[in-house]
């Protein structure tokens, strides 16, 4: 994604009308244009009477586009004169709007309201009130399951563990279909309480927690044996790219020759921040080139410069290993010698842009582009297969401790790799 905000410049008449005038009935507006020429539309029935600020001139352009929405608008003015109860007009217009976007037929692409627009970016930052987890949610399965219980936070402090199911939160029982409402009740004022309860080992457990300020750190790094630094990178989010720098460091600071970057779980996030990460390790290059409707472009937007760490890079990835993470797998394995460890990863290889829109803090995000890595190989609902296929066996959920080499096989066999590597 990129924080890119489009400016719609229209016609100074269609700004007039949408601000001065009364809503204008669809077969109105055909009528006044039986002639087939531009003309004058008024709100009133004569446009001798009406007043200057009731009457606007649009083109043919402007007068087709609304024509479209003819329909809505006639649903619209019979709801406020025959629905028989006081409507929500605000409602029907944001529902309105998020059937635009689920006409595009994205999963990606979205209308947020107010709230939700100002939570995204209090979610980017990594600061909020809560209890202190990452929930992954399966679509197939409808299991949400913990994938980080996050240090210092109170649900690691009341005995949340990594690989819990959610099962419930007070009295909503929790799937993947309600997760963010199970999201924005766990979330409120800080320190009021809330029953959680999960599964673990096919037992209920139920902790009250009680909500606080909650800092999300998006990096973990460890020094492994051999002179291998391993670092965690669970979102391309809040200040992640920094974060990812600090800990790259920190291990070349300790001889690190060789760095283990652990992607698996890592769902994506901002691309300029994977194109920094692949940066630290790449010359002069293009992280990934992309496709827009009107064809294929090479964007300066998602380039390195020369300078980079001496190392060798081995890459985790799982199924869950998705967008920002895929793009930074692709341009290390293509541009920087990194081998892949893992099994394949999930497959989005598109690019949103998420918009302001309106005047009341709303915004969507929208795919506007395909993208592919730096030799051209297509990501989109095809993955990046690793060089080494390391499969968990049957019955293991993944849920290790933090850089647990004695029993993530995943993280033994990149271990192995990296020790052949620097030999």
């Amino acid at each position: 994604m990129t924080r890119k905000l489009f400016l719609l410049i229209t016609l100074l008449a269609t700004l007039v009308l949408l601000s001065s005038c009364a809503l204008i009935p669809a077969a109105q507006i055909q009528s006044l244009f039986a002639s087939g020429s531009d003309t004058n539309i008024t709100s009133g029935t004569n446009t001798q009477q009406a007043s200057q600020a009731d009457t606007v001139l649009i083109s043919r352009e402007e007068y087709e586009k609304y024509q479209k929405f003819s329909e809505m608008f006639a649903i619209f003015d019979d709801a406020n004169q025959n629905f028989y109860q006081e409507n929500d007009q605000d409602k029907m217009i944001e529902y309105a709007i998020r059937g635009l976007m689920t006409g595009l037929d994205d999963r990606y692409s979205f209308y947020y309201n107010p709230e939700e627009y100002a939570e995204l970016w209090e979610e980017d930052e990594g600061n909020y009130v809560g209890i202190g987890v990452m929930i992954q949610s399966n679509v197939e399965t409808q299991i949400c399951t913990i994938i980080r219980v996050f240090d210092g936070g109170p649900a690691k402090e009341a005995g949340v563990q990594r690989g819990d199911i959610l099962y419930k939160v007070d009295d909503l029982l929790v799937n993947s279909s309600n997760l963010q409402e199970a999201v924005d009740i766990m979330r409120g004022e800080p320190y009021t309480d809330v029953n959680v309860t999960f599964l673990r080992n096919g037992e209920e457990i139920t902790y009250t927690i009680t909500r606080r300020d909650v800092n999300v750190n998006q990096v973990e790094n460890a020094m492994l044996d051999d002179d291998i630094g391993y670092i965690a990178l669970y979102e391309f989010a809040g200040k992640a790219e920094t974060e990812f720098e600090a800990a790259l460091n920190q291990l070349l600071e300790q001889n690190a020759k060789g760095i283990i970057i652990d992607l698996r779980d890592n769902n994506g996030g901002w691309v300029e921040q994977a194109r920094y990460i692949a940066d630290l390790f790449m010359d002069e290059g293009e992280v990934c080139y992309l496709q827009f409707r009107d064809g294929e472009q090479h964007s300066n937007d998602y380039r390195t410069s020369d300078g980079k760490a001496d190392v060798k890079l081995v890459i985790l990835i799982n199924e869950n290993s998705a967008s920002s993470a895929e793009s930074l797998t692709g341009a290390l394995r293509d541009c920087a010698g990194a081998v892949t460890v893992g099994v394949k990863s999930f497959g989005k290889g598109i690019i949103q842009e998420v918009v302001p829109v309106g005047e009341k803090g709303a915004g969507y995000q929208m795919t506007i582009a395909q993208y592919f890595t730096p030799n051209g190989s297509a990501v989109h609902g095809i993955g990046i297969t690793p060089d080494y296929e390391i499969p968990l066996p049957e019955g293991d959920n993944g849920m290790y401790a933090f850089a647990d080499t004695n029993n993530d096989i995943q993280l033994k066999k990149a271990l192995e790799v990296m020790k052949e590597a620097l030999k």
